[in-house]
């Protein structure tokens, strides 16, 4: 019997979902995928344009650029000073894979929240700021039912939108990394919020998946020691958008992380 259209859109949505929950691997004695499906010819050229451009810094010196992106980070005094160095710097290999222009952050600058989500899309190469399309717009409508508006500054762990808008590799927020830590330690926030398996497994370095990982405090703390905060992993806005059910989960997580900044502002001024 051939599957009918709404199966497959059934499966695909199925498949989407264990994606973005960071489901990357199932576990036999033998590996069989039940759950292919050939994807269409559009699919199909997408991933033969983006393939060749997924590679391990397609051919940069990984320790030359990230000692280049520390160099210019550590010069950084402001976040507007952090901006001007993450659009000089050239050793993301993002940067010349199709992205228009860096993409670094918006929001308040003396917020006592960061939020670092994956990488810009489409939206944001357009608008040279992050999460301005439809999950920015659920993030921001989010984030202001939580009361928590005007107390976020939002960046990425890439500042380049990946071809296809795909996952960052690694390797590319690896060479970024620098300036998410300058981010950090120059914003001294009270509390983060990661949005996504990709933010969380970078700034966290860790390979659990984030449906795992969401809900649960963590820390973050630079190597020097100098600034820390607690984290809260939680989803992308752009999963929610597939899985609105999920939206739950996600508010939790934001009335934690108020709970916990309303905690922390009352024990502050005890």
């Amino acid at each position: 019997m051939n599957a009918q259209p709404h199966d497959i859109a059934a499966v695909e949505s199925l498949l989407a979902f264990w994606r973005d929950a960071g489901v990357d691997a199932c576990y036999g004695e033998a590996p069989v995928d039940h759950t292919h499906i050939a994807p269409p010819p559009a699919v199909k050229a997408v991933q033969r344009a983006t393939a060749s451009v997924v590679t391990p810094l397609a051919g940069v010196n990984a320790e030359d650029a990230i000692a280049e992106a520390r160099r210019l980070a550590s010069g950084a005094a402001t976040l507007q000073d952090l901006a001007a160095a993450v659009a000089a710097f050239e050793g993301c290999p993002l940067r010349g894979m199709g992205a228009t222009q860096s993409v670094f952050g918006r929001g308040n600058p003396n917020a006592p929240v960061l939020v670092v989500g994956e990488g810009p899309g489409a939206d944001e190469d357009r608008a040279g700021q992050p999460f301005v399309g439809k999950a920015g717009q659920l993030l921001d409508r989010m984030l202001a039912a939580a009361g928590l508006t005007d107390k976020v500054f939002i960046t990425n762990t890439v500042f380049w939108r990946p071809p296809g808008n795909r996952t960052p590799s690694p390797q590319e927020q690896a060479v970024c990394a620098p300036f998410v830590e300058r981010a950090f330690a120059l914003l001294k926030p009270r509390a983060v919020l990661l949005l996504g398996a990709a933010s969380a497994k970078s700034v966290l370095q860790v390979e659990e998946g984030i449906m795992k990982l969401r809900g649960q405090w963590k820390e973050w703390r630079l190597p020097e020691g100098a600034v820390s905060a607690p984290v809260m992993p939680t989803l992308h806005p752009a999963f929610l958008l597939r899985q609105p059910q999920a939206k739950r989960q996600v508010w939790s997580d934001l009335l934690s992380l108020a709970v916990r900044l309303e905690t922390d502002s009352v024990e502050d001024h005890g």
